[in-house]
């Protein structure tokens, strides 16, 4: 089980390469380390040959002291000598049996060699060692007995002599291997280096070149080219890799043109689906009744899609009625039919009960005919539906002489179109509340403005009338006389109301500038009402929406005709500053009042509910300070993070 594996390890580039370098590795070391064994040997033996030669000399030596021992004169320093010489040599043949590797020395090992030691050990042992001993325990020697150790010592060397020569001739031949070895592995560096740079231009050098050269004539646009695949390791993936690559290229140019007709073919649809997004949306965005938004509408998608007809159907979720707005390219008599559904009748109220969009074959699901759409000649009729905050409005057809199916791309662009239609309706509808809404609050301002000066007015008439009533009655002349100009002052004043509130209601805003409007407020003021006005403004910010400057108008007509009617003042001071805050404060120098005693009086006192009401409709703050005698000052504060931009 473990082969294929093992096979496939040495299919690889790095494998083969490792292994070419650990093999010359290993038979060089071989190698070297048979040199260095050699040289090893070698100085082994060489350090033999000198201990053994120097026998030769102790040797001649022992013999030379032993003839001395015939001389009486010089027989004590002779048997010293001759015994030092008798030790040398037995320390000589003892390194030579041990040998010593450290040094090294020690005697080659051939049996030959082997045998001479041995000879000349036994030699040394039996015959010239024990006759020396001899020899020294004598007190006299005798030359004869000189000359016949002289001859066993002569012996002896001939004998060390002999394996002094075996010792060479094993160093010889041991020189001679060395030489050979050094030869070989010269010859094997040699073969190594050559082996080595074949292997690698087999290996790397040639499949680079060739891929290199594929990729030239591939730059060429040559998609023809292909690598051969000679091995399985690394450059064998990499050429079947390039050769899967030039079968890609070559499918890809060859369709090249194919493809960019695709390409473009696709990007012309997306173009043409962004057009009818950002007409529609533009479209769309118009003010204008929902009939016309609908009609422009589905004038556009069916121009898009090419459809034979359509209608937009909103719901009445209260009835769960679905009821025709518009439509196109469809019958009278199937308007009449369907111009009112029910939720869950026919095939699109049953879409609308379901809240999925539908693409219906007619043909398929009405064989008899029974539908009027089918009946009028619509193969297919698709519904999708109008959302707005996920709040279902109703939904649109498109219908179809043909069979038309619809991709996911293009049932995404309907669903979105029908999301944009259904916001732009939920618009126009919260515009409409919006400015009911407007109505109703301004009406609430209007009325209580009339409450708190012509109904109050005409209150303290009726009141004068019935007692002008009970004092005519009683013929009190004088109560008359005194009643008569309290009625004509009455009537005055609820005259000047009225024309105020016309004036204060006719109110339009210049250009909408703020600043000139306040001005010409001002100025009708100080001429109606002969009190000296001034307006300081001091205005840098931002310009103000129209329905906030709007207000903030009515809050300072509201203010001077409070001034008029109960401050009694000959000066009223208006300033503006519109820095970081907007701040407004109307001050005069009339009478004042007591401001603890305020909320005791009601809210419509003096118009200061109305101003508030005013005020928090643009989320301001309005502060109202007054004094006894010190004049009365209304101050108006707009921060700026409730400031809407105009």
């Amino acid at each position: 089980m473990a082969t294929p594996h093992l096979f496939a390890a040495w299919q690889k580039l790095s494998t083969k390469i490792v292994g070419v370098l650990l093999s010359f590795l290993a038979v060089a070391l071989m190698v070297i380390g048979s040199t260095l064994f050699l040289s090893w040997q070698l100085e082994g033996s060489a350090a033999a040959i000198n201990v053994t030669g120097s026998l030769r000399m102790n040797s001649y030596r022992l013999s030379f002291v032993v003839g001395e021992l015939a001389d009486p004169d010089g027989r004590a320093a002779a048997r010293d000598e001759a015994r030092y010489q008798v030790a040398a040599i037995e320390q000589t043949l003892q390194q030579l049996r041990q040998g010593d590797p450290q040094r090294p020395l020690f005697l080659p090992p051939s049996s030959t060699i082997r045998d001479a030691f041995a000879t000349v050990n036994q030699r040394w042992h039996d015959t010239l060692q024990p006759a020396a001993q001899a020899l020294l325990a004598r007190d006299d020697v005798r030359a004869a007995d000189a000359h016949n150790f002289h001859t066993q010592a002569e012996r002896f060397v001939v004998q060390v002599n002999g394996l002094v020569q075996l010792i060479e001739q094993d160093s010889e031949q041991r020189t001679f291997w060395l030489r050979a070895s050094q030869l070989l592995l010269l010859a094997l560096a040699m073969v190594g280096t050559v082996s080595i740079i074949y292997l690698m231009f087999n290996l790397i050098v040639n499949p680079v070149t060739s891929l290199q050269e594929g990729m030239e004539r591939m730059r060429e646009q040559d998609f023809e080219v292909r690598l051969p695949v000679d091995t399985q390791d690394e450059f064998g993936q990499l050429a079947q890799g390039f050769n899967l690559m030039a079968d890609n290229l070559q499918g890809l140019y060859g369709n090249l043109e194919q493809l960019v007709k695709t390409k473009t073919a696709a990007l012309e649809d997306q173009n043409r689906e962004l057009a009818l997004l950002y007409d529609s949306a533009a479209f769309l965005q118009q003010p204008q009744p929902a009939e016309s938004l609908c009609d422009g509408f589905m004038k556009r998608i069916s121009a898009y899609f090419h459809a034979d007809g359509g209608s937009v159907r909103v719901l009445d979720p209260i009835r769960g009625n679905l009821h025709m707005l518009v439509h196109h390219g469809i019958s009278d008599q199937l308007v009449k039919t369907e111009h009112c559904l029910k939720v869950g009748d026919c095939l699109c109220g049953e879409a609308v009960a379901k809240k999925i969009a539908v693409v219906h074959d007619l043909r398929r699901i009405d064989d008899n005919h029974t539908l009027q759409c089918h009946r009028d000649g619509f193969v297919t009729v698709s519904v999708f539906h109008i959302y707005a905050q996920r709040q279902h409005l109703g939904f649109f057809n498109l219908h179809f002489r043909k069979p038309v199916s619809f991709n996911q791309r293009e049932t995404a662009l309907l669903e979105t179109l029908g999301q944009l239609l259904g916001t732009a309706i939920e618009n126009q509808r919260l515009a409409a509340r919006e400015r009911e809404m407007a109505i109703s609050e301004e009406r609430n301002l209007v009325a209580q403005g009339l409450h708190d000066s012509i109904a109050q007015g005409l209150n303290f008439l009726n009141l004068q009338v019935q007692m002008l009533d009970q004092s005519v009655q009683a013929r009190q002349f004088e109560d008359v006389a005194e009643i008569v100009p309290l009625l004509r002052t009455g009537v005055e004043e609820s005259y000047q109301d009225v024309r105020e509130l016309l004036h204060n209601f006719r109110t339009r805003l210049e250009q909408g500038n703020l600043v000139a409007s306040l001005e010409t407020t001002i100025d009708k003021f100080q001429r109606q009402s002969g009190i000296e006005a001034v307006l300081e403004a001091d205005s840098d910010g931002a310009p103000f929406p129209r329905e906030q400057q709007l207000q903030l108008l009515f809050i300072v007509q509201e203010a001077l005709s409070n001034v008029r009617k109960h401050a009694m003042a000959s000066r009223v001071e208006v300033r503006l500053q519109d820095q970081y805050d907007f701040v407004l404060t109307i001050s005069d120098n009339g009478a004042g009042f007591d401001t603890e005693s305020l909320p005791g009086k009601g809210e419509s006192h003096v118009g200061i509910h109305i101003m508030r009401e005013r005020a928090q409709r643009i989320h301001a703050q309005l502060a109202v300070s007054s004094v006894v005698g010190g004049g009365t000052t209304v101050t108006l504060r707009l921060p700026r993070q409730q400031r809407r931009a105009a």
